[in-house]
C-alpha cells in the first residue's frame, strides 16, 4: 500500500487532530496545549521524546532497524495573534489568536508522518527526528531548537532536513511547489525614530521639523531600492507605519516610522542594510535633524540545497502525481525561521496547497488572514509527503551512503 493510500486512511484521525489544535491557538514559545495534545498523539509510535527547556518544542526520534544516517522533518506550532472570523465549527474559542498560517495542518502532517513511518521502522535504513517547534512568527524557534541539540537528537548531526507550508490561496489542495536555491526571503524589521526640535505650526523656522524629514526619507528609502539593488538580486523595502505629532498646528520634536526589508541573499542583505543607513543619515543631515535606527535582523533566507530540492521535487512527483507538482519559477518574499536549519545542513523547504473545494485560489483568503480557510483535505497529502521524503532519503543514503540524494558530488550547503 502506498504512502499516501494510507496516509487517506488515517484522514479521520488527522483531521480530528487538526481541529482540535485550530481551537486552542497558542502564541511564541509557550505552547503547553499544544505541546499536550502533540504528546498524546505520539503515544505508543515507539520514539524517543525530548522536550524543550527554552520552549514549549517536543524532539522525537524514530529509530530505523537498519544502520544509516539521520533525516530531520519539521512541522511549526504556533499561531498568529488574530482575531478569527471564519465562521467554523472548529474555529478558535481563544480571544484574539488564531491558526491563521496553517501551523495547525504543519504540526498534524507532522504526526501523520511518524504514524506512516513508524510502522517500517524494521525497514529504515537509518533515523528520523521529527521538530515539532514552537515560535516560527517571529520569534526564531528554529534557532533555539538548534542551540539545544535538535540537529543532533539521533546522535550524529542529521544529513538532510524537510519542512513544508500549506498555502490556502493560490494552488488547490494536494499541490506542492519548491525550487532549488532561494525559496524565501530574508526578513529585517526596522524602527526609525527621526529627533528634532519641536515648536509652532506658524513658525516652522523656529523649529527642526522631523515630519518632512521623514516623509523624505520614505521616498529615498524606494529610490534606493530602484536605484542601488541588482533587480536580478532583488530587495523590498516597505514603510508599514508612521507616526508623528499631536495636533494639525504643533511641530512635533519626534517623528517615527517603522519598515520590514526583504531580501535574497547575503550580498544584498548587506547592501540594503548599508545603504538603508546611509540614506537614513543623510537625509537627517539634510534637513539638520538626527535620526536614531534600530536594525533588527530576524531571519536569514531560506535557501533549499540544489540537490535536495530535485530529490524533493521527484518525491512529490512520484507519490502525487507529476500534474500535482511545480518547480516554482520564483521564490516568495515571505519569510521563514526553517532558514536556520538551512544553514546547517542541507534540505529543502516545499509549498502545499490547501485551498478548499469550491473556492477559487486566486481569490480566498491568503495566509495570515482572519478569513484563511485550509483544507483539511491537505493533511494526508503533507503527512505522505513528509513521510516519503524521510523514507526515501534514508534509502538514498544507503545506497550511496557518501552521496547526497540526487547528485553526484560532496556539495556543501548553499550559501545565499
Amino acid at each position: 500500500m502506498s504512502l499516501l493510500t494510507e496516509a487517506h486512511a488515517l484522514a479521520p484521525d488527522l483531521t480530528a487532530l487538526r481541529h482540535a489544535l485550530h481551537r486552542e491557538p497558542e502564541l511564541g514559545l509557550d505552547l503547553p496545549r499544544t505541546q499536550a495534545k502533540v504528546l498524546t498523539a505520539l503515544e505508543g509510535l515507539g520514539l524517543e521524546i525530548t522536550l524543550g527547556t527554552a520552549l514549549s518544542s517536543v524532539t522525537a526520534v524514530l529509530r530505523g532497524g537498519l544502520p544509516g544516517p539521520a533525516v530531520l522533518l519539521r512541522g511549526d506550532m504556533d499561531a498568529l495573534p488574530v482575531q478569527e472570523e471564519t465562521g467554523l465549527p472548529y474555529a478558535s474559542v481563544l480571544d484574539g489568536r488564531m491558526h491563521a498560517c496553517g501551523h495547525d495542518l504543519h504540526v498534524t502532517g507532522l504526526v501523520g508522518a511518524a504514524r506512516l513511518l513508524a510502522p517500517r521502522r524494521a525497514e529504515l535504513a537509518g533515523d528520523v527526528v521529527f521538530m515539532f517547534q514552537p515560535g516560527e512568527e517571529g520569534q526564531g524557534g528554529a534557532k533555539i531548537m538548534i542551540d539545544e541539540g535538535v540537529l543532533d537528537a539521533a546522535g550524529d548531526r542529521v544529513v538532510a532536513a524537510y519542512a513544508l507550508h500549506v498555502v490556502s490561496t493560490g494552488a488547490p489542495t494536494g499541490f506542492a511547489a519548491t525550487r532549488p536555491g532561494p525559496m524565501l526571503a530574508a526578513s529585517d524589521a526596522v524602527e526609525v525614530t527621526v529627533h528634532g526640535r519641536g515648536g509652532h505650526g506658524s513658525s516652522p523656522h523656529s523649529a527642526s521639523d522631523p515630519v518632512p524629514a521623514m516623509c523624505a526619507m520614505v521616498t529615498a528609502l524606494q529610490t534606493l531600492v530602484t536605484r542601488e539593488i541588482d533587480i536580478f538580486d532583488p530587495a523590498v523595502v516597505t514603510v508599514g507605519r508612521l507616526h508623528a505629532g499631536t495636533a494639525a498646528n504643533v511641530i512635533p520634536g519626534t517623528a517615527h516610522f517603522e519598515a520590514t526589508v526583504r531580501t535574497f541573499s547575503d550580498a544584498a542583505h548587506a547592501t540594503v542594510r548599508a545603504a538603508f543607513e546611509r540614506t537614513v543619515h543623510g537625509v537627517a543631515a539634510a534637513h539638520g535633524v538626527r535620526a536614531e535606527i534600530d536594525y533588527v535582523e530576524q531571519y536569514p533566507p531560506t535557501v533549499n540545497h540544489p540537490a535536495e530540492a530535485a530529490f524533493a521535487l521527484t518525491t512529490a512527483r512520484e507519490l502525487m502525481g507529476a500534474g500535482q507538482v511545480l518547480e516554482a519559477p520564483k521564490p516568495m518574499a515571505g519569510a521563514e525561521d526553517f532558514s536556520f536549519v538551512l544553514r546547517e545542513v542541507p534540505g529543502a523547504y516545499v509549498g502545499v496547497g490547501a485551498c478548499p473545494p469550491g473556492t477559487d485560489p486566486a481569490t480566498a483568503p491568503m495566509n495570515h488572514s482572519p478569513r484563511a480557510v485550509y483544507d483539511d483535505g491537505a493533511l494526508p497529502y503533507a503527512a505522505a509527503l513528509l513521510a516519503g521524503l524521510a523514507q526515501r532519503r534514508l534509502d538514498a543514503a544507503a545506497a550511496t551512503p557518501t552521496t547526497p540524494a540526487s547528485t553526484t558530488t560532496d556539495e556543501e550547503p548553499v550559501r545565499p
